[in-house]
């Protein structure tokens, strides 16, 4: 079952049986409405709303706007998986994506353990350390020299 156009279904309801309830009770609902969001022409037309109701508009703007920095901020530290919603603290791929340990595929949907940090920990040693000796071969050195004395020769 779709859970999404279940709740989808039920905010529809919701909504309808609002607006039934307020076509029912117009006049009632109208009033209070009315009374608080100020706009009864008290000393003058709106004054109430621009000194009640509408005065609030600058501050539900100052929460909406924090509402949405917090929530860049966490969708910039949250796990790449879509729909997961814990921190990413683990990189993969390089660094190009941050996942939690759950979606990670070094740990197996499991914490890492000790053991496992340093197995992996020796592996990157084990890579870093092939790709200093590829960088130091002799070859790369010839192919480097080769490249210098063709860039000097162009005018």
């Amino acid at each position: 079952m779709n859970w999404r156009w279940v709740a989808f279904i039920a905010a529809m309801c919701a909504v309808a049986g609002g607006v039934t309830a307020w076509v029912l009770h117009a006049p009632v609902v109208d009033h209070w409405a009315a009374v608080h969001t100020g706009t009864v022409n008290e000393p003058g037309p709106y004054y109430g709303f621009w000194s009640g109701f509408g005065s609030d508009l600058t501050e539900l703007g100052i929460i909406g706007a924090i509402g949405t920095g917090v929530y860049q901020l966490f969708k910039k530290y949250n796990c790449h998986e879509p729909g997961c919603w814990r921190v990413g603290t683990h990189e993969m791929a390089g660094g190009q994506f941050h996942v939690c340990y759950r979606h990670h595929p070094d740990y197996d949907g499991a914490r890492p353990t000790h053991e496992l940090m340093v197995r992996l920990h020796e592996e990157h040693a084990q890579v870093q350390a092939a790709l200093h000796e590829i960088r130091q071969h002799p070859i790369a050195k010839i192919g480097d020299e080769a490249h210098a004395s063709a860039s000097s020769e162009m005018p």
